[in-house]
């Protein structure tokens, strides 16, 4: 997945149409492996960011609500007795 593609189905909130739009450019640059496309390409690129862009708002859409993260207490405790033990005494 392209790092600069940010996670868009969170339980905090909904999407915007500008971020599924910037996620949807995204995919295309790195699919394309062009940044920005020649004139003579421009149609095609913009057609297949609509057309990200429109699939990507029906999936949230149709999703169901993300549900918050819950962490799993044994793990955290595991991890910061790792911690504790690294730490000098």
């Amino acid at each position: 997945m392209c790092r600069s593609i940010k996670r868009l189905r969170v339980p905090e909130r909904t999407s915007t149409e500008e971020e599924i739009r910037a996620a949807a450019l995204q995919f295309v640059r790195k699919v394309s492996g062009f940044q920005k496309p020649s004139k003579a390409n421009e149609a095609a690129f913009q057609q297949a960011i609509d057309e990200i862009s429109r699939a990507t708002g029906k999936l949230l859409d149709e999703l169901p609500a993300a549900r918050p993260r819950v962490l799993n207490t044994m793990d955290n405790m595991d991890k910061q007795d790792a911690q504790d033990s690294r730490a000098p005494a």
